[in-house]
């Protein structure tokens, strides 16, 4: 598992298993244009693509509270390699749940009462990465205004 520090920026390989101790933030996004993938991660374009705006924002909300690391599917998975994709693909509602908190960014949005109409809600894999993390909190980049959390176990249905 590739995590990105959050304060250096700088991809790190973890091992992977459910005991893993190091705390780690995630991101929930749909993918826009532009996104920052691993190979383009340490390229000298990849701050100006729009995808890198949710890398920045989910880094410094990250240290805001406490947490070093940060799990962004666009740049921590190296597809270039079939073990550490098939390792993605079967390990993602793990990652989810074992993640400190989870950052969900509703691209589409500019205020909180927009949420609900939002992209991310129609889209199948959002739900798991809704359901696993013990906290999901809501952001807008535009404005980087965090919404209020929900947390594992509760519902305002």
């Amino acid at each position: 598992m590739w995590l990105l520090h959050a304060r250096t920026r700088q991809l790190k390989h973890f091992v992977d298993d459910w005991r893993m101790s190091t705390s780690y933030a995630i991101l929930s996004h749909t993918w826009g244009k532009n996104e920052v993938s691993f190979d383009d991660f340490h390229q000298d374009d990849a701050k100006t693509r729009d995808g890198y705006r949710k890398i920045e924002y989910t880094c410094a909300q990250a240290l805001k509270d406490g947490i070093e690391y940060v799990w962004v599917d666009t740049c921590c998975i190296d597809k270039r390699s079939s073990a550490d994709l098939s390792e993605a693909i079967n390990s993602m509602y793990r990652w989810y749940y074992n993640a400190q908190v989870c950052y969900a960014y509703l691209e589409d949005v500019w205020t909180p009462p927009e949420s609900r109409r939002s992209l991310w809600f129609t889209r199948g894999w959002t739900l798991q990465e809704l359901i696993a993390p013990e906290t999901v909190r809501f952001f807008e980049v535009p404005k980087q205004h965090l919404v209020p959390g929900i947390a594992r176990g509760t519902c305002a249905c």
